[in-house]
Formats: C-alpha cells, sequence, structure tokens
C-alpha cells in the first residue's frame, strides 16, 4: 500500500475515488461544501433528498458528478461535528478504509483528516487514517488453498491536508504511520500462525529473518544447555515438559549514543500454552497459541523502531517456550532456583509466564537498562479486572508508568494502572520456598502475578503490560491485534524525541 499526503481543491482531484464527509443531519463538511459549491449543489441535492443522513457507519458511492475530475466520490458519514473526539474518528477511519476497499477503485484522495478533533493534531489524524486503510487489507489466508483477497483492492491513497506548509510534518505523520502499521502486520501474522507451526525454534528464525531485513538489529539465540549452564532453573522449569526445545531471543538494536543505557522490551513467548500438568478446560483451547503475544509484539516494535531509524538502543528478549503435559513436566509442588537465585514453590503449572519472565527479567540486569517494559498475556484476571479495552499497568517507577501513559493517550492504545502495593505481596509467602508462583487466593490476580514478577525487578525502572484481554479477539473476529505495537513504539517515539532525534535527517 502507497501513502502520500497533498494539499489542493477537492474538485480538482482528479483520482479513482474522491472521499469526503457529511456530518450529521445532512450537513457537508467544509471541504464537502466547496465540491459542492463547485459542482452546482450536486451533494446537498442529495442530501435534502435524503439518500445519506450522516452517521457514523453510513456510507454512499457516487459515480459521474458533474464537472468533478473524480471518477467516485465516496461520502463517509461522520455524526455530528460536536462529538468527533479520538474514537468517533478511529470509527470514520476505519469505516472509509473499509468501503474505499469495496468501491473498486485502486486509488484514492481523502479530505478527512481536516475534521476537528477535539485536543487532536493533524500528525495525530493521519496516524490514524494510515493505520486504519492498513487494518482494513490485514488478511492471514497464507495457510488458505484458495485466498480471500477483494476483487481490486485500494493501491494508493493520498491524505489532504490544510495546506502547502503542512506537508514536510504530514508526510513524517505517514512514516510513523506505515512503520507502525508494518510492526502491527509482523505482531499478527506472528501471533496468528498456529501452533504446529509458531514453535520456540521457528519464532527465533523469525527474529533472525526480521534481522537480515534490517541489518540495524542483531540477533543471538540461548540454547536449553547455555541457560541450563547460566541457571535459568524457572525458564527450564516450563519447557521441560515438551518436545520442542526453549529459545531464548535477544534482538539488539543499538542506534543510539554508546553512553546511552538500553530500553528493555521482553515479551511472553509461550507458543503454546495447554496449562501443563494444570491443564486448562478444552472450550477455547485453541486461543493458547496466542500466549506467545507479547513476544510477537517485542518484534513488531523494533521492526518500526528499525523502520524508523530512532536513534536510540533498545534490546528485546524474547523467553520462547510451549508449555505441555509431558512426562518431563513440572508438577504442582516442584520447587526450582530461578536465575535470581530465589527459589520458587510451583503451585499451579498454568502460571508459567511469569517463570519464563522472571529469569528473563534478572537477565536484563547485566545491560543496565534505562528501563524495562514486560509484555504478556499473562492472566485472565485481568480481563476480568479490565475488560478487553485497556491493557493493564503495574510499575515500580511511578515516571515510567507515566511515560507509558503519554505514550497510551498518544497512540490511542490505551493503558489503565493497577496498584502494585506492599500490601499484597504476602500472599505470594510459601512454607517451603522464598516465594510461591501463585497466591493462595484467586483475588487481585492480575496484581499478584505483576508481585510475582517485581521480586525480580528490583535494580532497575520496571513496567508489566498484562495484554491478556487486548492481544486477540474471540468469535467471528478472531485474530491478533497487534496491540500494544502503537503503545510502544510511541514511548520509543518519545525518548527519540527526548534524545533529540530530528525526524527529517533520519527519513533521508
Amino acid at each position: 500500500m502507497e501513502f502520500a499526503v497533498k494539499s489542493g481543491h477537492p474538485e480538482k482531484q482528479r483520482t479513482a475515488c474522491l472521499a469526503l464527509g457529511v456530518y450529521e443531519s445532512r450537513r457537508l463538511t467544509p471541504d464537502a461544501e466547496q465540491f459542492d459549491r463547485a459542482c452546482g449543489g450536486y451533494l446537498s441535492n442529495l442530501l435534502r433528498r435524503g439518500d445519506l443522513e450522516g452517521k457514523p457507519g453510513q456510507a454512499l458511492l457516487l459515480f459521474n458528478i458533474p464537472g468533478a475530475l473524480a471518477e467516485r466520490v465516496l461520502l463517509v458519514g461522520c455524526g455530528r461535528e460536536r462529538e468527533v473526539d479520538d474514537r468517533r474518528f478511529r470509527q470514520i477511519a476505519a469505516h472509509a478504509a473499509t468501503a474505499l476497499n469495496e468501491t473498486g477503485a485502486t486509488d484514492a484522495v481523502v479530505y478527512l483528516a481536516d475534521l476537528p478533533v477535539k485536543s487532536r493534531d493533524l500528525d495525530w489524524k493521519i496516524r490514524r487514517l494510515v493505520e486504519a486503510v492498513e487494518e482494513s487489507q490485514y488478511r492471514f489466508d497464507y495457510l488458505k488453498s484458495k485466498k480471500d483477497a477483494p476483487r481490486r483492492p485500494l493501491r494508493k491513497m493520498t491524505i489532504n491536508v490544510p495546506g502547502r506548509r503542512d506537508l514536510p510534518d504530514s508526510e513524517q505523520a505517514v512514516r510513523k504511520g506505515v512503520a507502525i502499521a508494518g510492526g502491527v502486520k509482523l505482531t499478527k501474522d506472528l501471533a496468528n500462525m498456529p501452533p504446529n507451526l509458531c514453535t520456540p525454534t521457528w519464532l527465533a528464525e523469525q527474529a533472525q529473518a526480521l534481522s537480515r531485513e534490517f541489518p540495524a538489529l542483531q540477533v543471538s539465540v540461548l540454547e536449553e544447555a547455555e541457560m541450563a549452564q547460566l541457571g535459568m532453573g524457572a525458564l527450564l522449569a516450563v519447557s521441560q515438559g515438551s518436545a520442542q526445545p526453549a529459545k531464548l531471543i535477544r534482538l539488539d538494536y543499538r542506534q543510539g549514543a554508546a553512553t546511552q543505557k538500553p530500553f528493555v522490551l521482553i515479551g511472553k513467548g509461550v507458543t503454546f500454552d495447554s496449562g501443563g500438568i494444570s491443564l486448562k478446560p478444552g472450550d477455547g483451547m485453541d486461543e493458547m497459541k496466542y500466549d506467545m503475544c507479547g513476544a510477537a509484539s517485542v518484534l513488531g516494535a523494533l521492526r518500526a523502531s528499525a523502520e524508523l531509524r530512532l536513534p536510540l538502543n533498545v534490546i528485546g528478549l524474547i523467553p520462547a517456550v510451549e508449555n505441555m503435559p509431558g512426562g518431563q513436566a513440572t508438577r504442582p509442588g516442584d520447587i526450582i532456583t530461578s536465575l535470581s537465585g530465589q527459589t520458587v514453590e510451583i503451585l499451579n503449572t498454568d502460571a508459567e509466564g511469569r517463570l519464563i519472565l522472571c529469569d528473563a527479567l534478572t537477565y536484563a540486569e547485566r545491560d543496565e537498562p534505562a528501563a524495562v517494559i514486560d509484555i504478556a498475556t499473562l492472566t485472565g484476571a485481568c480481563i476480568v479486572a479490565l475488560g478487553r479495552h485497556p491493557h493493564g499497568l503495574l510499575s515500580n517507577h511511578p515516571p515510567l508508568a507515566h511515560a507509558l501513559q503519554t505514550a497510551a493517550a498518544a497512540s490511542s492504545d490505551r493503558v489503565w494502572e493497577l496498584p502494585l502495593w506492599d500490601d499484597y505481596q504476602e500472599g505470594l509467602d510459601s512454607n517451603f520456598a522464598d516465594i510461591a508462583n501463585v497466591a493462595g487466593s484467586r483475588d487481585g490476580g492480575a496484581i499478584m502475578a505483576a508481585c510475582f514478577l517485581s521480586r525480580f525487578a528490583k535494580k532497575f525502572h520496571w513496567a508489566h503490560l498484562d495484554i491478556a484481554g487486548t492481544a486477540w479477539k474471540s468469535g467471528k473476529a478472531k485474530g491478533a491485534t497487534g496491540r500494544p505495537v502503537p503503545l510502544l513504539t510511541q514511548y520509543l517515539l518519545d525518548r527519540a524525541v527526548e534524545a533529540g532525534w530530528d525526524h527529517d535527517r533520519a527519513a533521508h
């Protein structure tokens, strides 16, 4: 898909499709009004006749409008002007993108970035339009014998901006949107792959393929023997019931100053989670292929960072395992020793994500990080607490939590912070080891999981994103969402700006 920006009058656009907005009730946006005047009131006559009300989700495709150079005109319902906020604009963008793909036009000029959105600038609107179009065209049909691609998909979208002086910044907004959309697509592709193909070994191969595409990324993989030598008893305890060997995948992106401390992203990479000996119920177990969405999002965020050439040092760590109930599997009641030296009593083998993450957190200490963020489909309890809209956020460093909240607001990839108080910690006490891997009750399950991880993150600034409710959708729309790649990329973009990033120079 190709994206461009331009500034010009709508009636002068020679394109296969021109997209214009209509507010409720039957009121043209300023750009649509200008087009209407040039075409002798053709649109306003249609609206008076009741052909389109302008409600969100409505669209009307028109052909052969007198005086217009465009082959088609797509009118997109925008709802009430005063109600166009973040959520409504994203809905408008998504609906316009879907409608454009169904027109049969291969190129389009879109006049929606001029819509006023409360507290949002042009950069934000352009990025949302780019991301919406890429989202509308996403298909995971690699494994289908017959592909279900649209007959004539949109191949180029030009976004109109108010004036020529807006063009340079708007081009950068497109670059950011394209990079984030590319990271989201990679994350979806990895997560949607079935677990018989997406194994820890395959995931490591995908990281190596990414490094070939972006030479700024360097990849190394620790094998089980090397992890055992280091003392990663918690991580290996999860994989020992599976025939698939565990991998610790490390990606280094070193484009910042040599003295700059790295930002570390750690992604939970359980390529299939049966629950182990604490076997999960059968219903919906196929969705446990998504237990590596944290790992996939780390690869997606690093891809976006490399494409944008961010002047940062970023490390991605992916502990990749399969959790199976084999003859060598870890049992409830076992006690293992983590890389940190802390012993853990395994009370539930389905609480495995925290075991692989705790060793990865300890491993991250050697890089003396500026901040560490782990991303994990960790607890069903987070879905009970927050539903499927925000990621759960917990942190031992308020400025880091605030930076992630700021990035979440800017990227429309929302988070909600939960408490990480010491009051919760005693729930993880064990009679036989330093710590139990689950609490004695189900109360505050998402918080208790983060409390466990916090014991391995005392030497650096750390945040935990629980994406159990946000990483994929169930039902008819089943599939990975690609979140939280927009949030993670925005967080890194913000750090790059703090470091004095010149995105104009980076573009060349």
